[in-house]
Parts: C-alpha cells; structure tokens; sequence
C-alpha cells in the first residue's frame, strides 16, 4: 500500500510539472526578403529559457507557466533584435527582424586578415555584397566593381574584349586581385578572369585602395580586390536565368545555379555553383567584323566547411572555369580563314584550403594553401594579301598555347596582447612562397615567353590598439624574388583615430614593388598598323619602387529611420623607373613593343563618397574620383609624334551612384550609374577610315542601367519567385568611331563595353 502511495505521488507530480510547461514554436525571418533566419537566439529574458533557430528558421521552446504577457526577445548578428508578446491562447509565433546596415557593421578580413567591423578596421575597407550585386544586374566580377570609388574597369580590344582594372589612376598589374585571400589570379589569368568569375559564386567583395597592409604582396601598389566565395550558412537554393538582347541584334543568355546544406550540428556545410552563359556576335559598324565576341562560358565549384572541435575550422573551395571566346571576322570557317579574329578557348582550375585552429581566447594559426591552373589555345591573326604571304599563312598558321601554374602555400599566427604599453596588440607572423609558371608562345610569329617566378615572403605586422579611439597598424613584408637581385622589405603603416565614434581619421603610408615579369596585361598581343602587334622585354629590365600615401575621413551616422555618411580620401603614388612601352619600330608581322624602365611618375588624386539608407528602403551610395597620372617627362608612344607626361588610358574623372529602393516586400528597383572622363588613347594607322598615326582625347560618356523586380512568396513551399527586367547602357553611350575591317587597331576602343541592352529573368529562391 505505501508503495502504491508513493507512485501516486510521484505520477501526480509529473502532472502538474507538465501542466506547468507548454510548447511554444515559431520562425524567424527578414522583414525584407521573407528570407528565413537560422541562428537565430531566442530567449525568456531573467530566466535560463532559450534555444535558437535551425537552418530553416525554426524554433521550439517550453515556457513555464505564468509567461502571458512576457516578452520572447529574439536576436541575430548584423540584425536589430525584436520581441514578442507571449499569450497563453496562442503556441505558434513568427518573427521578422530588421536587418542592420552593413556600412556601419559589416564584419571584414580584408587589411588585417582577422575578421573585424569596417568602423575599427584601421585600414579603410569597402564592401559591395552579393545582394548589390544582384540589383545591379551584374553578370561577373568586371561589372560588378565598376560600382565602387576609385575603381574603374575598361575594355581593352576591340576584336577580343579584354577586361582590366585600374584602381586609383593605376593600370591592373599595379593591383592584386585574391580569390579567398589568395593571390592565385594569375597574370594571364588577369586578361579575361574578371569575366569569367560569375556573380553568383561570389558572397562579397571587399577592397583596400592603396597598400596599407603589409600582409598582402607588394606588388599591390593601387589596392587589392577579394573575391570572398559563398560558403554554406544554411539549407537554401536558388537559380536564377535571365535574358539579354544586345542593340536588338545579339541574344546573351545566363542561367545561375546554388545549393548550400549544413548539418544538424552545424559543424559541416557545402555549397555549390554553376554558371553558364552564351552570348552571339555583335557588329556595331556595319563592316562584318564584331566588336564584341562571341562567348560560351561554363563555371562551376563548390566550397565545404567543416568544425573537427569547437576550437577548429577547415574550409576548402574548388571552382573549374572554361570559357570559348571569338572576336574578328563573322564568318563560319576555321578561324586561319578569317580575313581577321581571336579565337580563344581556356580552362582554369583553382582551389584553395585554410585550416584555422584557436590556440587559445588569444592565438590562433591560419595554415593555407592555393592553386590555379591555366590551359590555353588561341589564334591571333590576319589574313595576308600577298600570295607568298598568304601560301606561308595556311602552311603555319599563327596558332599557340598557353599555360599557366600558381602555387602558394603559407602560414600566419595571430597572439593577441591584452596588455600592452595600456593598450591591446595583436601581433602577425606569417611566411609564404608562390611560384608562377609562364608559358606563351605562337611559333609562327616567332614569339615566346618562358618564364618562371618565385617570390618567398615573410610577414611581420603589429595591430596595436594604443587607446580605446586610437589604432597602429605597422609593418613589413620582406621578399626573396628570383627576378630581382637584392632582398626587398616594404614598410607599411596605417593609422587610425576615431573622433567620437562617427568619424575615423585614417592616414597611410606603404611601399611595394613590382618585379619585371613577363606577362602582364600590357603584354596582349593586339591588331594595330595593319598587323599584329606584340611586346617584349628590354634585357636590363629593372624592379619598378613605389610609395604611397593616403590620408581618409570617414563619417557614419545613424537614427531611428535613416543612415547616411561620407568618407573623404587624398592618395598620392610615386613611382621610381616606371614601367612604359616604348614602339622600337616594327617587322613583317607588325609593331613591336618594348617594356621599358622609365624615370619618374606621380598619381595623386582625391576621392569623395556619400551614402544614405532610409528605413532599408532606399538606399544611395555614390564616389567621384579626380586626379592626376603624369610622368616625370614625356613617354613617347608613337613614332613621329611628340611624347606625353600623361599616362594613356587614365581619365582624370571618373565616379559611379547607385540607387536601390523598395515599396514593401515585393516591388523593387535600382538604378547603376557610371561616369568616366575624357582620356588620351593612341590610335594606329592602318584601317580604311585612319590613315595617320595619333594621340586622340577621347569624349567623355556616362552609362546609366535600370532595373525593375516584383516578388512572388510562395510560403506554403518555402520559397519566392522574383521577375525581373531593365535596361543597361540606357542612352547608348557606346562608341561611334570604332576602326573598321582586317586591318583595323583592335587597341582603339575606350567606351562602355556594350551598347543598349535589355534584359529579362526571373529567380527562384527557397
């Protein structure tokens, strides 16, 4: 009988326990995008009641009884957390959190290698997302970095379309472009890489004008761009097609593809890409020969993560890019028929691993390695008229290969110094080696290049924050490189001082170096005075020296409903035996080129940005770059004309805006402006329409892009539909005087790099 009691009890007390408790449950999601929020922490403030969200948004919790009326907070990193009023008649609760702005929160790595907000990153570090890139209806990397100051991509032949970047007044080889913090964006990768990374890889972007950090190699002298891939967060997928009409008489079409799944533990993920789009001919003159190629690229890749202990992290990213490319005569032969064209067909593989393990609360290692491979065949030539020419042509047509390897591999440790001269230092010490295999060659023009380079660096940097509002980041990079003689260090230090939490004053100062390497984007052979143009190196060439300086206001202010800022930038770069391009005359195959060392040259410039954000729903960001590219004395470019100071090329304006604005949860649009100023370009006799060589100033032109979204939620399947449409190049700001026929000067080209297009697509996403 006691025994029956004391279950009885016992039962009776679960009961009530239970009775005490009830299950509630719920999602989290954007208020903007209806986008479902994992990690998510949801919490009974003053109690010890709370879980989070799993990668579907979702939570469940047991509240005890007695919780009418209690507030349920929910929290998220980089959104504003929000409560909810708990009734004891309802157990089903959903939540939408406002996403806080990037520009003031953003986490980045860029500058430091360790992650941190932008407001404390002491280097000055500017960020364009995977969103923006969306709405800007970029199709790759090229398009979408028109968008930041100081930045400007251009095209740079005519027949091919290569891209380049210059970034402060500065041509590309003066930049570094990373993929996951790597340098293994080859320099032959560097002609039509940018083009070939499709947005849809890319999680963000992040870019350091001038050399501020000495983690990264000297030889980025204008700043460095950091294609950072999308790795997995949660279970979604989308797939995006769209398509294109170019001046209504070429089709372009993309169709975009992810999936990211993380497990339970979250300890594990995967994402994966792939990207393809072909694209027809378009002639802009009438005369049969295009000024935009054809294209047929193919992308995919994908990126894991995985958690071995809560102290450890090992990421790997792998991507395959082919591209097929042809520009020149539209006809349909082989292309040693063609009275003239290139054509191109490449195939990249690159990858990268980090392994990171926290020693402890101070210290962490980063081990890392990269590579990329680069297989290319290509043809470059004209059709000759002379019959003995014509006969030597199709017995060896001017047809090569190319092939590129990267390989880098390297350490960094990290120990943070709490207490230190009454401040904190992070200390960096790292080591890496990369080597660079070049080899170029077209047998029948006699051309080649071979070249092997290998570059050991060993990195020491000191992130000291001396005061709450006061941050030193110095020191130096040293490098062993095979083509220079002696070893050279390049000091770098950045200073930053924050003036009552709105406003960072950021001055810089850094030295850098580049090595006279063989194949750079001023090595593109090209079509110029009726033949074939080429470059080579002079035999004494020299390492190129440069210092630069920057010196940066920065200023962020945020209320209830609306954010805006500016930031303020002076640079000034000053070269020591620049490299230039002298014309050394010219053989039966055409021009010849010399990279030379030059004296002297200075760029120096001021930039402004503004931005503004109103309530998540408009959003303006803006930069307007003025500046000055000279030469200590006149370069001379064309034989028989007086040199210039001025660099080719380098307009001395240039400025983007773009502007996004939503009305609710399913209409959008935004509008992608981009300004580019009068510039020097030489023009080379040799086509019917250009009869003498010159130096022309060309116009200056604005390209102005609309697009237009509405949204569909389909919640009951958990995902959205969005169709979209717009325009780009709106008032067809293209060039008018492009060369015409075989014998034209592929290198004359300086406006957008397509005439008006309208485009179409839709997007799933779940």
């Amino acid at each position: 009988m006691a025994k029956f009691s004391i279950l009885f009890l016992m039962c009776c007390s679960v009961g009530i326990t239970q009775a005490q408790e009830r299950m509630i449950s719920g999602t989290v999601m954007d208020r903007e995008t209806d986008e479902r929020l994992a990690h998510c922490t949801v919490l009974l403030p003053h109690t010890s009641t709370g879980t989070s969200t799993d990668s579907r948004g979702n939570f469940k919790l047991l509240i005890p009884a007695g919780t009418n009326g209690a507030l349920l907070v929910v929290s998220r990193l980089n959104y504003q957390p929000d409560s909810i009023e708990l009734n004891s008649k309802q157990s089903v609760y959903q939540v939408h959190l406002n996403s806080s702005n990037a520009a003031l929160g953003e986490v980045v790595i860029t500058g430091t290698r360790t992650p941190q907000r932008q407001t404390s990153s002491p280097v000055l570090v500017n960020v364009i997302n995977s969103k923006m890139l969306g709405n800007l209806q970029a199709c790759n990397l090229s398009e979408g970095l028109k968008f930041q100051p100081g930045l400007r991509t251009e095209t740079d032949c005519q027949t091919c379309n290569y891209s380049q970047l210059r970034m402060n007044g500065l041509a590309g080889g003066y930049s570094q472009i990373l993929i996951n913090g790597r340098p293994i964006f080859s320099p032959l990768m560097g002609l039509y890489g940018m083009e070939q990374l499709p947005v849809n890889m890319i999680d963000r972007i992040e870019v350091i004008r001038g050399g501020g950090s000495s983690l990264y190699g000297s030889s980025a002298i204008g700043g460095t761009v950091n294609v950072i891939t999308k790795l997995p967060t949660t279970n979604s997928y989308e797939v995006n097609s769209s398509f294109q009409q170019i001046d209504g008489s070429t089709n372009d079409v993309m169709l975009n593809g992810n999936i990211s799944r993380v497990n339970k533990k979250k300890d594990a993920g995967m994402s994966l890409f792939v990207s393809h789009r072909k694209r027809g001919l378009y002639d802009a003159n009438g005369d049969n020969f295009s000024e935009a190629p054809e294209l047929n690229n193919i992308s995919a890749g994908a990126n894991f993560f995985y958690k071995p202990a809560k102290n450890q992290k090992l990421e790997l990213s792998i991507s395959r890019l082919y591209e097929y490319r042809f520009g020149g005569e539209m006809v349909d032969k082989p292309a040693f028929l063609n009275q003239q064209c290139e054509e191109r067909t490449q195939r990249v593989l690159m990858g990268n691993v980090d392994y990171q393990l926290n020693l402890n609360s101070n210290s962490s290692l980063i081990v890392y390695a990269a590579a990329q491979y680069t297989s290319r065949s290509h043809y470059t030539g004209t059709l000759p008229d002379d019959s003995v020419a014509l006969e030597q042509h199709l017995l060896n047509p001017p047809y090569g290969n190319s092939v590129t390897s990267t390989l880098q591999g390297g350490f960094q440790l990290n120990h943070r110094l709490d207490r230190f001269l009454g401040g904190s230092n992070t200390l960096t010490v790292g080591a890496e080696f990369i080597s660079d295999k070049t080899l170029d060659e077209i047998p029948a023009y006699r051309y080649k290049v071979d070249q092997h380079t290998k570059d050991l660096g060993i990195i020491l940097q000191s992130d000291w924050k001396i005061l709450a509002n006061l941050n030193l980041l110095a020191g130096t990079r040293i490098d062993r490189h095979n083509l220079i003689d002696n070893i050279v260090a390049s000091p770098r230090v950045a200073l930053m001082y924050k003036i009552k939490e709105l406003y960072q004053l950021r001055a810089s100062y850094g030295t850098g170096f580049r090595a006279p390497q063989a194949f750079d984007t001023d090595l593109h052979i090209a079509f110029a005075g009726g033949g074939v143009s080429r470059v080579q190196l002079s035999p004494g060439l020299q390492e190129e020296r440069s210092e630069s300086y920057s010196l940066s206001l920065n200023y962020d202010k945020a209320t209830e409903d609306i954010i805006y800022g500016y930031t303020l930038e002076a640079f000034d770069t000053r070269l020591k035996d620049a490299f230039i391009l002298a014309n050394i005359g010219q053989d039966s195959f055409g021009q010849i080129f010399e990279k030379q060392n030059g004296q002297a040259a200075r760029v120096r410039g001021f930039t402004v940005e503004l931005r503004t954000n109103y309530k998540k729903r408009i959003q303006l960001e803006s930069g307007f770059t003025i500046q000055t590219s000279r030469y200590a004395s006149p370069v001379k470019y064309v034989n028989g004309i007086d040199g210039t100071r001025q660099f080719l090329r380098t307009p001395n304006q240039y400025g983007y805006a773009s502007l996004t604005a939503s009305a609710g949860k399913r209409i959008n649009a935004s509008l992608g402006y981009v300004y580019t100023g009068k510039m020097k370009v030489a023009h080379f006799a040799g086509a019917p329409n250009q009869l003498n060589d010159e130096i022309i100033t060309s116009p200056s032109f604005s390209e102005l892009n609309i697009r237009a979204g509405y949204t569909i939620p389909l919640p009951k399947l958990r995902n959205s539909i969005e169709i979209y449409t717009g325009v780009k190049n709106i008032f067809n700001a293209y060039q008018s005087d492009f060369d015409m026929g075989k014998y034209r000067d592929s290198n004359y080209i300086y406006g957008p790099a397509l005439p008006r297009s309208y485009f179409v697509g839709i997007k799933i996403k779940g």
